[in-house]
C-alpha cells in the first residue's frame, strides 16, 4: 500500500472495517479493536492516523508496530491471524497498517487482567468495538463446526415468532418474561434458533437483540 492508497483508505473513517489510532499508547486497549475485528468480518486499523482520518504518521512507527504485536502475542488467545505493513508519509514519519481477516478460530479474547486464563471477547459493531454476549460467543463457537441444528416449533418458539411479527426486536430478557422460563433456557432457545438461521442476533452497546430473519 503507498500513501495515496492509504490517503484514500482513510477517507472513509472509522467504519465496520476500519480503524484508527495515532500512537501505540494503550496496547492494551488497542488489540481489543483487532480481536473485534477477528469475532467479526475482519478489519483495518491503521497506527499513525487521527481519528478524524488525517495521515499525520508517527515516528518510530517500526517501535510503535513493535508494541502492538507483542501485545498481540501475549494478550490475545487463540493466537490471532494477522499481516503487518509499514507506509513511509516522510523520512521520518510513518503509518502501520494491521490487516486483521475473519478468523476460524473465534472467539478470540483479550487477557484484561494478571492470572486470568481466558479474558473477554469483543465484536464489531459499526464503529466501535464491544464485548461479545454468553450468546454470541457460543453462536460462533458453534457456527465454525458447520453443523445443521434441527429444532421444533414448541411453544416458546410460537410466542417468540408471533412477538417478532408484531414488534421489530427482542431481548433476551424481554424473551424470558414473554415465555416465564429461567434465563439459561430462554438463552438456550435463542441461541438455537439463530443457528437455524429463523432470527439475527444483533450486538448492541446495551445489550444483544433479536430480529426475525429477512429474506
Amino acid at each position: 500500500m503507498n500513501p495515496k492508497e492509504l490517503n484514500i483508505l482513510a477517507r472513509q473513517g472509522e467504519g465496520q472495517s476500519l480503524e484508527f489510532k495515532k500512537k501505540a499508547n494503550h496496547p492494551d486497549k488497542i488489540v481489543r479493536e483487532l480481536v473485534a475485528f477477528a469475532n467479526s468480518a475482519g478489519g483495518v486499523l491503521l497506527l499513525g492516523v487521527d481519528d478524524d482520518g488525517t495521515l499525520s504518521g508517527t515516528r518510530d512507527i517500526e517501535g510503535e508496530a513493535f508494541v502492538i504485536e507483542k501485545a498481540i502475542k501475549e494478550l490475545i488467545r487463540p493466537q490471532l491471524p494477522y499481516e503487518v505493513s509499514l507506509v513511509a508519509l516522510t523520512e521520518k514519519k510513518g503509518v502501520a497498517v494491521f490487516k486483521i481477516p475473519e478468523s476460524r478460530k473465534k472467539p478470540h479474547f483479550v487477557r484484561e487482567h494478571p492470572g486470568t486464563r481466558k479474558g473477554v471477547a469483543y465484536v464489531r459493531v459499526k464503529d466501535e468495538s464491544i464485548k461479545a454476549s454468553r450468546e454470541m460467543r457460543e453462536i460462533m463457537q458453534r457456527r465454525l463446526r458447520n453443523k445443521d441444528i434441527q429444532f421444533t416449533y414448541g411453544e416458546q418458539e410460537k410466542v417468540l415468532l408471533n412477538y417478532l411479527a408484531e414488534h421489530e426486536h427482542v431481548s433476551l430478557i424481554d424473551f424470558v418474561r414473554l415465555v416465564r422460563v429461567p434465563k439459561f433456557v430462554a438463552s438456550r432457545t435463542l441461541v438455537r434458533l439463530v443457528l437455524a438461521n429463523v432470527i439475527d442476533i444483533v450486538p448492541t452497546p446495551k445489550g444483544d437483540i433479536y430480529m426475525a430473519k429477512t429474506t
